[in-house]
């Protein structure tokens, strides 16, 4: 699992250097199994800075070369040869001087050397966006507003943030830890401090347009479906921001919309998935199994064939989405889509883990249903994610919140005691000390009475349902190198005389016979 270390900053206040933060992590049970500094494009836009074309002529020697003086913040000004059609004197542009390695979006990264072209001699290369990985226009070179500053990096310009990715071993008991929430909760745990989440005080329905009703008719395979539309939305690129917070993490943008569902995904740990509404035949949304053969198309252009034990999110003619799993290929957003509804839904981990075994399916929604999600926060990264869309894509909330969850999943309740604590970890840890690593797990105390604790555990932590998880939670944050190990262990051996082989026999053949009735003879 790839967790970034600039986004888990968003979550919680250290001062930890990424390289100390990947011990804590892999001490509290989080392993890191390699830490690297990355940038969202290739390069990062090392070595560019702001320029100035203070001059721009006609190339003696090529009708389409222009031979440029440059102010890119040096003591001493530069010429560039430039191809571009669009350069300009007086234009604020990005250079790469001589040292400088450029990576474009095709072909290998290569070196800005000093040379001549045409004879005339080239220190540099003003840079269109394709040729540093900024975007796909190569019609010109980059034109920017005249009051940038000249000089100054372009990595500082474009706030093109280094930042270093976390690869987690995460075992299939910490369904918990699969997002960046769900590390940051670990990290403030150890560190006992609080937690900041975004903020959707703002989420309000804007209108009521757009109201798309919802029948749950397996509730046991779907113990919690909420939902909501946002009508109005433009489809398109996501902004720089959001893109580049996928592709450190290594995911590729598609649009904003689409873009905004997978960045809640990575941060909350919720997947929700988006529908054009508008291909939502009959206004009403039904999650039910499937019919036994069915054929459906899934986002990949493949054609399946349902089990009768798919849960399956339906329109009121076909099936649009194979629940906790993939998307169909005719209700998902496009570029032409204007209206959305937002899905963010509990799927019984047991009913997703065999429909994406049985069709070969994994996707990051199926790893994370498979091993448990928080039921209690469908509502909540719904409304994270609302508010992302209104700002990205414009558009209205159109209808309230739907929340269909006739039988709330209760806390495990767990009754431990600091004795029992304790006896198990092989280690003194004061009550005090325990009684905090309890709470700053988010797990409550319910009552406490003579050593011994009633808590309630919250739901996101699928794995502890027993007083030796709890215990280990206790021990991996109080941690495993504060328990110390004697230094000598007393052994003994004991011997006892070897079984006489023929005696034993005897003995077996004797039960044998008692129980079948029949003469055993053993050779």
């Amino acid at each position: 699992m790839k967790i970034s270390y600039n986004w888990l900053k968003q979550f919680i206040q250290t001062d930890k250097t990424p390289q100390e933060l990947s011990l804590i992590l892999t001490n509290i049970g989080l392993e890191v199994e390699s830490l690297e500094k990355v940038q969202p494009i290739a390069g990062g836009l090392e070595g560019l800075v702001i320029g100035k074309v203070l001059t721009c002529v006609q190339h003696p020697n090529a009708d389409r070369l222009r031979v440029t003086t440059v102010d890119a913040g040096g003591a001493e000004h530069i010429q560039v040869v430039c191809g571009a059609p669009n350069v300009a004197e007086g234009q604020k542009v990005v250079v790469a001087t001589v040292g400088t390695t450029v990576y474009p979006n095709e072909g290998e990264p290569f070196k800005i050397n000093k040379s001549k072209i045409r004879g005339e001699v080239s220190e540099g290369m003003i840079c269109a966006e394709d040729e540093i990985g900024l975007g796909g226009s190569h019609a010109g070179i980059m034109v920017l507003p005249e009051d940038t500053p000249v000089g100054i990096p372009a990595k500082e310009y474009f706030k093109m943030e280094d930042d270093y990715l976390y690869e987690i071993g995460l075992t299939p008991n910490r369904a918990d830890a699969a997002s960046h929430l769900g590390v940051a909760r670990d990290l403030a745990a150890y560190f006992r401090t609080g937690i900041t989440m975004p903020d959707v005080s703002s989420f309000k329905t804007d209108h009521e347009n757009l109201n798309i009703q919802v029948q749950v008719e397996d509730e046991n395979a779907c113990p919690r479906y909420s939902s909501v539309s946002i009508s109005g939305v433009t489809v398109t690129d996501s902004p720089d921001w959001l893109q580049d917070k996928l592709k450190v993490i290594g995911i590729r943008p598609i649009n904003n919309i689409v873009d905004i569902t997978n960045y809640v995904l990575h941060e909350l740990g919720q997947p929700l998935h988006a529908f054009d509404a508008d291909q939502i035949t009959g206004g009403k949304v039904f999650v039910k199994k499937a019919t036994e053969g069915e054929p459906f198309v899934t986002l990949d252009g493949v054609e399946r064939k349902l089990s009768a034990e798919d849960l399956m999110i339906c329109n009121a003619e076909a099936p649009m989405c194979i629940a906790g799993v993939f998307g169909g290929k005719s209700s998902g957003v496009s570029a032409e889509t204007i209206n959305v509804f937002l899905e963010s839904a509990y799927f019984n981990s047991v009913s997703v883990r065999k429909t994406s075994k049985r069709h070969n399916l994994k996707t990051d929604a199926s790893f994370r249903y498979e091993r448990g999600t928080d039921p209690e926060i469908t509502v909540y990264a719904l409304k994270r994610a609302a508010l992302l869309i209104q700002e990205i894509a414009g558009g209205t909330i159109s209808s309230g919140i739907s929340d269909l969850y006739p039988n709330p999943v209760k806390p495990f309740e767990i009754e431990v005691s600091y004795k029992n604590i304790n006896n198990l970890i092989g280690a003194s840890i004061p009550d005090t000390e325990i009684k905090a690593i309890i709470t700053a797990l988010g797990i409550a105390v319910a009552e406490e009475k003579e050593g011994q604790l009633s808590l309630r555990v919250p739901n996101y932590k699928v794995d502890v349902t027993r007083e030796c998880d709890v215990t280990e939670e206790v021990l991996r944050i109080y941690g495993y190198d504060n328990i110390a190990i004697p230094s000598k262990i007393n052994a003994s051996l004991s011997y006892g005389s070897k079984p006489d082989r023929e005696l034993t026999q005897h003995i077996i053949a004797d039960m044998l016979t008692a129980n079948v009735g029949v003469p055993h003879t053993f050779h």
